[in-house]
């Protein structure tokens, strides 16, 4: 039920939030009115080399000071402040949503090929385990997550979305089935630069969870799609799959359609689901995954849930609907449905 579009403009020509709005604001039957959200590649520019850590408050006391006091242990703060936001009539203020701009001090940091990234994991495990009232949502350089319980004008209102600028735009429309609507629930789900929106369900939720929390990883917020960021992170970062491998490895080929490929094809996606036999995402989805580099959508392999792309110029879009897309843009140079399993990939021009 969920609606979700992704933008990316290859040649990094920056957008506002304005046309992606509007544009999920028409799948609103999509919706339930109880979460939804934006991701924002490129948001940042002034502090374009800190982490930009995006945190809920439940009160800025107890878990405000707990959470500087962790951060100024592991290093350093450059600014930090109460993310601007609007009342709204149909949206209540339930947390308080802050930022800080912040690099770990490598001085305290070894023993891992990307140290200063993991680090930032490890804050971000710490806050979301062990400080009540606090919650870390957002957690890349110069990439901003914005998200809330509520109907997806209303939290584009909220923080006013179309006075933020960037070059990959993510947008979700949540219809909560197996959880309760709440703001850490509502999409996107980011961890570092990975941000990810879903449609759908993953049924092999537990052991994906089990399996990703074997490498360090912690699930907190309450919904499937949380997993999906850490594997992400994981296969993309820390294994350094390319983006077709990694998809072949979430929703690889039925051994029925392995079989009959070419022995190298077979060599290959057979050591892929031995490997990575625990990622194996089972259920209806639909998902787009961004990282600073490019978006990758993808769906289950017997496609159960709708996925369109399109492209316009040096701009690709990746949406539950196409009238969505062409709320962004109605000059199409392409339209497409691609296959069940069958990745969209759109890289920045290097």
């Amino acid at each position: 039920m969920c609606g979700i579009i992704s933008v990316i403009d290859r040649s990094k020509n920056y957008m506002d939030g304005g046309a992606i709005k509007n544009a999920l604001a028409l799948m609103n039957e999509r919706g339930s009115g109880e979460g939804a959200g934006y991701a924002v590649y490129g948001a940042y520019p002034d502090y374009k080399d800190y982490y930009a850590l995006h945190v809920f408050y439940d009160n800025i006391v107890e878990p405000k000071e707990a959470v500087e006091e962790l951060l100024e242990k592991w290093g350093k703060i450059e600014y930090a402040e109460e993310i601007p936001t609007y009342e709204q009539d149909r949206l209540r203020k339930q947390h308080i949503p802050w930022r800080y701009f912040f690099k770990p001090d490598i001085r305290l940091l070894a023993g891992t090929c990307s140290p200063e990234e993991d680090a930032i994991i490890n804050i971000v495990n710490k806050v979301n385990t062990e400080i009540k009232g606090a919650l870390i949502f957002s957690s890349g350089k110069d990439i901003g997550v914005f998200k809330a319980s509520g109907w997806p004008e209303d939290v584009a209102n909220f923080y006013r979305i179309e006075d933020y600028e960037g070059y990959i735009w993510m947008g979700h429309n949540r219809y909560p089935t197996n959880t309760s609507g709440w703001w850490g629930g509502a999409h996107p789900f980011n961890l570092l630069n990975w941000s990810v929106i879903h449609n759908g369900e993953i049924t092999s939720y537990g052991t994906n969870r089990r399996y990703i929390e074997s490498f360090g990883y912690k699930c907190t917020m309450k919904t499937d799609t949380e997993v999906v960021a850490y594997l992400a992170d994981l296969l993309g970062r820390r294994h350094e799959l390319p983006e077709e491998l990694s998809v072949k490895a979430l929703a690889p080929p039925f051994w029925d359609d392995i079989d009959r490929m070419s022995e190298n094809e077979r060599d290959l996606h057979t050591a892929l689901r031995m490997a990575y036999g625990g990622a194996l995402m089972n259920g209806p989805f639909a998902i787009v995954i961004a990282k600073p580099e490019g978006i990758v959508g993808f769906t289950d392999r017997i496609k159960l849930r709708p996925m369109i792309a399109a492209e316009s110029g040096d701009r690709l879009y990746i949406s539950s609907e196409e009238a969505a897309i062409r709320t962004m843009e109605q000059n199409l140079d392409r339209v497409w449905m691609p296959s069940a399993g069958e990745p969209v990939i759109g890289m920045v021009r290097r």
